[in-house]
């Protein structure tokens, strides 16, 4: 009964609050109404099949008196009940929640239940875990401990020292070796600064000689010699190695020390077997010389005097061989080279065809000598000029000549010339003895010689296709043998080279002039008056800015400015700018002398000048600057090109030298090279003194003076050093040490360009 009665009960309720009970009411009054007279009027019809009205009517009266309280009970009751019914559907909806509301609480609880079961589980590994780590911790300390004992023990007994100081400079920890040396314990050491123990002077002292604070993050290498108290002298060598955190903060110090003395005293002794080697074959080298100064003396007066075209050739023959035989001398005084791959290699502007007749006349006298045939052929164009060093050629060239004369029984010796591609090629063949196969491996070895199948080995000395091995890849070339017993030898020489042009300088018709030269370097002052008075102009020298300033206002018939960029009073810009304001001065041209010409012209930007020319001068360069300016006709001709050293370590400017010494000549260029020598010392002095004043814009400048000066006579390696010193930073730590050895060296370069001025 509830399922059908509930929704009509819900329908009633609906309707009664949809149409309010009063209008319901009395809808529902009508209705009964209707409805009571219709069931009496039909009742009244069936009875007696007829109306009875009064029946109908009473029906009428008592639906109108009782329909009232029927529909108010029946409102009444469905209302109850379909508050009832609602109560009961929200109790119903509250118990679900609440149900529904338990089974999460109660799922919550098992989840929870479950993930402390698996937390306390993790917790019994984590304590299973931190007891196998504690019991593995206590075994590595042990071992660890142990490794310590050991390591403690091994670097106890080491023979090498070993010592540590913390970022404060105190001593840390050492070893025994240390202990015995510094004549301290470790408990004397430990906690103190070395100065604390020991005095600056002790033997010890050079034992802890340490970076300083501003120290470089790597480690050092010194010797050190150690003087024990008995007087015996002990070598160390000492390696400091700085530790820095990850913040980089220097943390600490260590030093170990290895006895290198008897390494020291094998070292000593080759040294002095080597200085004694080298006294025993100059003395050699000497003696030989003397007849041989009289060799070169007299063929050159030969080549002096009148002789046929043959002996002229025989005679410059003897003279470029014993040329030859004094440069091999210097070879064998400095032999050692060539363990060291050391060889000086001087190239020349050098006439192919007058070498290779050279060549071929000594060939041809040394296989006269003996009945040999000898046979020249060259192939490409002999008539050009090539970037050589002749006397190394020479002297690898003659020793394969005088093996294959030396070997060749009967038959001829050969010479192939060939200039293909920049590569010069020589081959020198011979119908000799031959060289097996299993010897020609080890023909080029020091003091190795071939065994001729006869005797137990070729007579000679074994050195000389070592030495022109060495020769020729200090050359950049190569050299091979191929050969087969009884049926000679074929040597071949592969060198690279350059084809130069020659070309005659032609004289520059230039009037001869007054030039107002404003330089403040001496030796750059001396070296351009001698290019200027040569060409026969009249120079006037002002060192100072001031100088030339006051030589202009007072001099009428100067003709040209040739301006130094750098004075010690003012620039080079502040005197060409009042050049340039004075109406008197306006036309006269000036000529910007500057080692960094293109610096220079930024500078100038806006000042109208004639010119510009880097330092040291360049005679061809000048020529053309004053052609341009006083003789525009001859700017047609054209200018020799002279060779140049390709040598990155090129210690001297061979090109401006060469221009020098054919301009000036030798004695000028040694009286240069010797007042450089005079002013050198004062350059020096004068760096030296800025630099412990850490004065930087004197230092720089001393240093500038100093590259203009050592342009001026061609020593290039000091010029970039000193340029360096110019333009780059001043780091004054080391500085100092730095000069004396930059001093040194600039020596050994001065006694360099001595040579090379005298062998020009």
């Amino acid at each position: 009964m509830q399922g059908p009665v509930h929704p009509q009960v819900k329908a009633v309720a609906s309707w009664i609050r949809k149409w309010g009970k009063l209008r319901l009411a009395l809808f529902c009054q009508l209705l009964l109404l209707v409805l009571g007279g219709a069931i009496s009027a039909a009742f009244s019809v069936v009875m007696s099949n007829s109306i009875d009205w009064p029946a109908v009517k009473g029906a009428a009266l008592v639906v109108l008196l009782l329909g009232p309280v029927f529909i108010a009970f029946v409102f009444y009751l469905v209302l109850h009940l379909d508050a009832a019914l609602l109560y009961l559907e929200d109790s119903a909806h509250q118990e679900r929640l609440l149900n529904e509301g338990m089974q999460d609480n109660i799922r919550q609880l098992n989840f929870e239940i479950e993930e402390r079961k698996k937390a306390f589980q993790a917790k019994r590994r984590a304590i299973d875990e931190l007891r196998k780590e504690i019991a593995e911790r206590k075994k590595a300390q042990i071992e660890l401990e142990e490794q310590s004992l050991l390591i403690r023990s091994i670097v106890d007994s080491s023979p090498d020292l070993f010592y540590y100081r913390d970022e404060t400079g105190r001593f840390a920890s050492c070893n025994k070796m240390f202990e015995a040396i510094m004549g301290k314990t470790a408990a004397e050491l430990i906690g103190h600064y070395p100065a604390e123990i020991y005095t600056d002077d002790s033997a010890q002292a050079a034992i802890l000689t340490e970076y300083n604070s501003d120290m470089p993050a790597s480690e050092l290498t010194l010797d050190v010699e150690f003087i024990k108290d008995d007087g015996q002298i002990l070598w160390f060598e000492m390696r400091k190695v700085p530790f820095y955190d990850r913040h980089g903060r220097y943390i600490g110090l260590l030093g170990f020390g290895r006895d290198i003395t008897s390494r020291k005293l094998a070292e000593q002794a080759l040294e002095k077997a080597y200085l004694d080697k080298g006294k025993f074959i100059a003395t050699l080298s000497h003696e030989l010389r003397t007849p041989l100064n009289g060799i070169v003396g007299l063929s050159r007066r030969l080549l002096e005097s009148k002789l046929s075209k043959q002996q002229h050739g025989w005679a410059n023959t003897i003279f470029s061989s014993a040329e030859t035989l004094g440069n091999i001398f210097n070879d064998i005084i400095d032999l050692d080279k060539i363990d060291r791959q050391d060889l000086d290699i001087v190239y020349h502007n050098v006439s192919l065809q007058q070498f290779i007749n050279d060549i071929a006349n000594f060939a041809e006298l040394l296989c006269q000598q003996k009945g040999l045939q000898f046979n020249l052929s060259c192939k490409g164009d002999t008539d050009v000029y090539l970037r050589l060093d002749p006397t190394r050629l020479r002297q690898v060239l003659w020793n394969l000549l005088n093996n294959a004369v030396k070997f060749t029984a009967n038959g001829s010796v050969s010479l192939f010339c060939q200039l293909n591609d920049n590569r010069l090629n020589f081959v020198v063949e011979d119908t000799g003895i031959g060289i097996a196969a299993q010897e020609q491996e080890r023909i080029f070895d020091m003091y190795y010689k071939a065994n001729d199948g006869r005797r137990l080995s070729i007579v000679g000395s074994g050195i000389g296709l070592s030495v022109s091995r060495a020769l020729v890849e200090a050359m950049q070339g190569e050299i091979s043998v191929s050969s087969a017993v009884a049926q000679g030898s074929r040597f071949a020489v592969s060198l690279p080279t350059e084809v130069l042009q020659q070309e005659k300088q032609q004289a520059i018709s230039c009037p001869e002039l007054t030039i107002l030269l404003v330089e403040d370097v001496p030796l750059n002052a001396e070296i351009a008056i001698g290019l200027l008075e040569q060409r026969g102009h009249s120079v006037i020298h002002a060192e100072t800015g001031e100088d030339a300033i006051a030589l202009l206002e007072t001099e009428d018939d100067i003709d040209l400015v040739l301006l130094d960029m750098q004075l010690p009073d003012m620039s080079g810009e502040q005197i060409a700018a009042y050049i340039r304001s004075e109406t008197r001065l306006s036309a006269l041209p000036i000529v910007v002398l500057s080692a960094n010409v293109r610096k220079a012209e930024q500078q100038l930007d806006g000042l109208q000048i004639d010119g510009a020319l880097a330092k040291p001068l360049n005679t061809a360069k000048l020529d053309q600057v004053l052609a341009r300016l006083f003789s525009p006709s001859a700017m047609k001709l054209q200018l020799p090109k002279l060779p140049v050293a390709d040598n990155e370590q090129q210690l001297l400017d061979q090109a401006t030298l060469n221009d020098y010494i054919q301009s000036l000549g030798k004695d000028a260029m040694k009286r240069s090279a010797q007042l450089f020598t005079q002013l050198l010392p004062g350059y020096m002095n004068r760096m030296m003194e800025t630099a412990v004043q850490r004065q930087e814009r004197e230092f720089q400048e001393a240093a500038h003076k100093l590259k203009g000066a050592a342009a001026s006579v061609g020593l290039l390696w000091v010029q970039q050093q000193a340029k360096r010193f110019e333009q780059e930073p001043v780091n004054w730590q080391g500085l100092e040490r730095q000069l004396v050895d930059f001093h040194l060296k600039t020596e050994q370069h001065l006694a360099a360009l001595a040579e090379y001025i005298e062998q020009a």
